[in-house]
């Protein structure tokens, strides 16, 4: 019998359950993939707490991971047994020794890429390729915001920007992450667990304010975020760490300078296999050129997984995390 992590209810890490399954045969567009390495990201614990939906009960998790094609079905031609693939939009149950996949949601794995590197940057690597190159496309020199610069996400924009010439500023809540953001490539660091986040930003921007903020906090980082954008500028809110934004006055972005928001998903933008692969290349193309590092990646074992989401949840954790079945 194959091994996965399914939860019966809502709750907490403890709901976890590492449990016996048969994997089932592929149907006519579906790909059966043996994991060798899962992603572990933020978006799981809303899952797992109810935030957003499962579609049934028990429900598997996660949305992200790499292997090798164990089966293919019959209309499926573009992988085969034996290939390489990787996939970063679900759907859940990726937290498993097999996952079968909609053959429109994998993508090939260059070979010079290694499964636990592509575990650990594909849905990153993906969200950061459609933040920075299509809902808003940053330009070299341009300063902007980024919170939570040194999670998994934030790992992997500091990269990205420093790549393409643009200030990053980041921000963090410890020495420490601090430390990681500039090490991977921030301009420069705010640690709002000691500092003003809007008042620093305007020192560092001479006054000016940034064009956009990037927020995947949520709740914590709404106002705080409003706060740093010039005039028309637009708050990128992509995640909820600390809760959704909800009783939204729109008033509020009239007030503060005829403000943009938009909460863009992945979903939005790999939207047909073309698109998947396409962004799938560029991610792995940072990688490959050495723009993008995903060295920092922390390991734990598939049954591990409660405890993978308390590290996550209690934000011990910098760069990437992955389960190992």
């Amino acid at each position: 019998m194959a091994k996965r992590i399914q939860f019966r209810t809502h709750g907490g890490p403890e709901v976890l359950e590492y449990v016996d399954f048969e994997p089932a045969s592929p149907g006519p567009k579906e790909v059966l993939v043996r994991n060798k390495a899962i992603g572990v990201n933020f978006i799981e614990t809303y899952f797992r707490t109810g935030l957003y939906p499962a579609p049934s009960m028990p429900s598997g998790l996660g949305n992200e991971g790499a292997g090798v094609v164990e089966a293919v079905g019959s209309e499926v031609t573009h992988v085969k047994a034996g290939d390489r693939v990787v996939y970063g939009t679900g759907p859940l149950g990726s937290y498993s020794e097999f996952h079968m996949i909609p053959a429109a949601n994998l993508a090939k794995l260059p070979d010079d890429i290694s499964f636990e590197q592509g575990a650990a940057v594909m849905l990153k690597g993906l969200t950061v390729q459609y933040l920075f190159r299509q809902t808003y496309e940053i330009r070299p020199e341009e300063i902007i915001l980024f919170h939570a610069a040194a999670g998994g996400v934030g790992s992997i924009a500091c990269q990205w920007a420093n790549a393409m010439g643009v200030k990053l500023i980041g921000t963090v809540s410890s020495p420490e992450k601090a430390a990681h953001a500039k090490a991977n490539g921030a301009w420069e660091v705010i640690d709002y667990s000691k500092e003003d986040v809007a008042k620093r930003v305007l020192e560092l921007t001479d006054g000016k304010k940034v064009s956009v903020v990037y927020d995947g906090v949520g709740k914590d980082t709404w106002e705080t975020s409003l706060n740093c954008l010039e005039l028309r500028g637009l708050l990128v809110s992509f995640g909820n760490a600390s809760g959704p934004v909800a009783g939204v006055n729109l008033g509020i972005l009239a007030s503060k300078g005829s403000l943009y928001v938009t909460r863009p998903t992945l979903g939005s933008y790999a939207n047909s296999p073309q698109a998947l692969q396409a962004m799938a290349d560029e991610v792995f193309g940072m990688v490959a050129s050495g723009k993008v590092k995903v060295d920092d990646i922390r390991k734990y074992a598939l049954k591990d997984a409660g405890q993978a989401h308390t590290d996550l949840s209690a934000r011990r954790t910098t760069g990437s995390m992955i389960l190992v079945p």
